[in-house]
């Protein structure tokens, strides 16, 4: 870029303009240009004014001498002016109606990739929190699952039992009393082996009259702890002679308690109860029954078990406190009481030492400080100054 070289008029001396004077000069000249451009607009005007009247007058001239030909001729090219300015000036706003259509798509665009981001950041936490509230559901859902499942299972076995009563009911209408009672006999067996899986349930033999189930009692490790008998009725009117018939069965099988199951009690009963070492119970009872005997059958078991081979137990305990290993254990017992003993005098013995030592500093403190409030006292009076380490009421701590 060349530089701008400036000679002075006076002594023709060169020099650069330095910023501010290239900026004023700058300045001054787009003034004096813009002034320029003014003057030649007007000029300019003036003399298309002055052209615009001399061609009036000419063409006023003209069409006084040839006024068909060259009206004819000069309609025809002010025609192809405005029409050429029309076409222009339609151009023009085609490209201008263009630039603004394309301005408005470019901002509209704009405003849509915004609209989009937005909706990606709302999909994204809407993905989120659906993803977090998904796995806090599977937590739940895993800790509810075992419940469900248990559920599940009481409601089938509650369906179950529906079932089996619907289908008894069924058959009790169509068929005979005899038929009424084995089915109410398989419901109360299955009813039993259902509700306690760990049990064994054994069927009387066919034909052989009284009882009708027997449930053998296990505990947590598959071992007997007692059998309950069952009998089933279903008649309208109760008999005596069942109870009777019913412990002589229990007698022979080695039961531990008896259950009958009936629709109807005794005329001295009128709900559940024991009647001459016989429970009598509904069937709707029975496994409420059962559930309490069976429990009342573990604990006499466990209670019996703990008394067996009680006096062996006690020769056992006998031996081992007469014997050396017991005589060597305690020994080691007293010799580490008697060091702990020991431990606890010593320590004790040093803080009575120490409390002694404290004891007669504090005494040697008191005493100064009597020595020092007695000589305040005599010089300032007794009301001067209080020099009491001790409050009126409180005590000496030295003997």
């Amino acid at each position: 870029m060349s530089s701008f070289i400036i000679t002075c008029p006076n002594c023709s001396h060169q020099f650069e303009p330095g910023d501010t004077m290239r900026d004023e000069i700058e300045k001054e000249l787009r003034g004096k240009m813009k002034e320029w451009q003014k003057k030649k607009e007007i000029e300019t005007a003036e003399l298309l004014e002055v052209e615009k009247k001399k061609m009036q007058t000419e063409m006023q001239e003209a069409v006084k001498k040839s006024l068909a030909a060259d009206y004819e001729n000069q309609l025809k090219l002010l025609q192809q002016e405005v029409l050429d300015n029309a076409e222009k000036l339609k151009e023009s706003r085609r490209k201008e109606l263009e630039f603004l259509q394309k301005e408005q798509a470019l901002k509209t665009r704009e405003e849509e990739m915004q609209l989009t981001i937005q909706r990606q950041l709302l999909e994204e936490r809407s993905k989120l929190k659906e993803q977090l509230q998904k796995e806090e559901s599977e937590k739940i859902s895993l800790k509810e699952q075992e419940y469900q499942l248990r559920t599940k299972e009481l409601e089938k076995q509650i369906e179950d039992q529906k079932k089996l009563v619907e289908e008894m009911r069924r058959k009790s209408e169509q068929g005979s009393m005899q038929l009424q009672g084995e089915v109410q006999e398989l419901m109360l067996e299955e009813m039993l082996q259902s509700t306690f899986p760990f049990d064994k349930i054994e069927e009387v033999g066919k034909g052989v009259r009284g009882a009708d189930c027997i449930q053998i009692v296990r505990n947590q490790f598959g071992n007997e702890s007692g059998k309950i008998i069952y009998e089933s009725k279903r008649t309208k009117d109760f008999s005596n002679e069942w109870i009777e018939k019913l412990k002589k069965d229990m007698r022979s099988h080695g039961a531990d308690v008896a259950v009958i199951v009936t629709q109807t009690f005794p005329k001295d009963m009128e709900r559940f109860g024991e009647k001459d070492g016989v429970y009598i119970c509904t069937f709707n009872e029975v496994r409420s029954v059962s559930l309490l005997l069976r429990n009342a059958l573990l604990k006499i078991a466990d209670a019996r078990k703990s008394q067996e081979n009680k006096g062996d137990k006690m020769v056992m305990l006998y031996d081992y406190l007469t014997g050396t290993e017991f005589s060597e254990q305690w020994k080691a017992i007293r010799e580490g009481f008697m060091s702990m003993r020991q431990s606890i005098q010593k320590e004790r013995d040093t803080m009575e030492r120490l409390w002694k030592a404290r004891e007669k500093q504090l005494e040697k403190v008191l005493l100064n400080a009597a020595h020092i409030q007695g000589s305040v006292e005599g010089i300032a009076g007794a009301d001067a100054v209080n020099l009491n380490l001790l409050e009126d009421n409180d005590t000496m701590l030295i003997d």
